[in-house]
């Protein structure tokens, strides 16, 4: 039985069966390389192109954060849910950091599974 990280695909990391699928399922994260210390920011994230049909959408994106020097990580910071049919796979956030960390953003379409994208962002004082 596969650990649960095991089912997230990546670019990087994609069985050969749903490779193919990477570059309209991947997720891809817009926001600043280097941010300051407890100033919002806003995080876009987007997927596609992709269909948003009943029978084949991205249905939700999870924004999670990996802090560097926290005992206890990744911190999530957010779900959007999109609804098929009536929405398109993309939305934002604002957010504010302490510490420079990874930010993730993991998609799940209801054919293809999990997939993920990670930014590195650096915080300054």
């Amino acid at each position: 039985m596969p650990k649960f990280g095991e089912l997230i695909y990546t670019q990087e990391e994609a069985p050969q069966q749903v490779i193919s699928k990477a570059e309209t399922h991947t997720p891809k994260i817009e926001a600043p390389d280097v941010v300051k210390k407890g100033e919002p920011f806003e995080v876009r994230v987007k997927v596609g192109p992709h269909e948003m049909k009943l029978n084949h959408s991205i249905r939700y994106v999870e924004l999670w954060f990996y802090e560097e020097g926290r005992p206890y990580n990744p911190v999530k910071l957010a779900t959007i849910v999109w609804e098929p049919e009536y929405t398109e796979a993309e939305g934002s956030v604002k957010i504010a950091l302490k510490k420079s960390g990874t930010l993730y953003a993991i998609v799940y379409c209801n054919l293809h599974g999990l997939w993920e994208a990670r930014k590195e962002i650096k915080v300054q004082e």
